[in-house]
């Protein structure tokens, strides 16, 4: 039974992602096309100092012009923007609005189906009741990712796969749906590794994934699970001595 509904769940998770990520960006990508949205590159120009040099009879010699064009592979240098209007509404500004409201609904997905999980060890060892449980768990998360989010954030964002503001939208929307899904049903799922596999059908579609990123991350789902069954059975065996 445990198998069942609590290890299947979190094995066919990130693999349901992983397709439904890939085929639900290509219909969006196909979309863009037919409505007309393009993708644009914004490129940075800036003020920069520039060495002056002093001619014989004093005068000074500018070699540049003082204007800096930035360029190369640097995403903060040349930014891609998407160009054109949908339904009479700026499509950048569209894509904006619905990827801020689609990281709002990642964490409430997150609340509705992690928090649980843990506050259902705390309710059946009778440390507490439902409610103290869920609370106090909802806010470790909270606390949790307030301080030491940062690295995996990273990792997510920017290691797993180089993405544009349409990619990742896409992977959060199949994300908080399946995770909401899931909650809907009962199904006890894990919100990172969705997360993770809709990021990896992604960049498995742009063809912009970091393989090398991708075996890491796989390798800690794989340890991570034998290393904490392990010390919990060892801890439980010293505890009730």
């Amino acid at each position: 039974v445990l198998g069942g509904t609590f290890f299947l769940p979190l094995l066919v998770s990130p693999v349901f992602a992983f397709l439904l990520a890939g085929v639900v960006y290509t219909v969006f990508r196909r979309t863009r096309l037919a409505l007309g949205v393009t993708r644009e590159t914004c490129v940075c120009v800036a003020e920069t100092y520039e060495p002056v040099t002093v001619a014989v009879d004093g005068s000074l010699i500018v070699r540049a012009t003082g204007l800096k064009i930035a360029g190369g592979k640097d995403r903060a240098a040349c930014v891609e923007r998407y160009g054109g209007r949908v339904v009479g509404l700026d499509a950048q500004r569209i894509v904006d609005g619905v990827h801020l409201v689609s990281a709002g609904a990642i964490s409430f997905a997150r609340g509705l189906n992690d928090t649980p999980k843990i506050a259902a060890v705390l309710v059946a060892a009778g440390a507490f009741s439902q409610a103290p449980s869920v609370l106090g768990v909802g806010a470790a998360i909270a606390l949790g990712g307030l301080l030491a989010a940062r690295r995996v954030t990273h990792t997510m964002s920017e290691r797993i796969t180089e993405m544009n503001d349409g990619q990742a939208l896409t992977a959060n929307l199949v994300t908080a749906g399946l995770v909401v899904g899931a909650s809907r049903l009962g199904v006890p799922v894990s919100t990172t590794h969705v997360s993770c596999g809709s990021l990896f059908g992604i960049g498995l579609v742009s063809r912009r994934a970091h393989l090398r990123v991708i075996g890491q991350v796989l390798l800690a789902w794989v340890t991570t699970l034998p290393v904490a069954a392990a010390l919990g059975f060892v801890s439980w065996t010293v505890l009730t001595r």
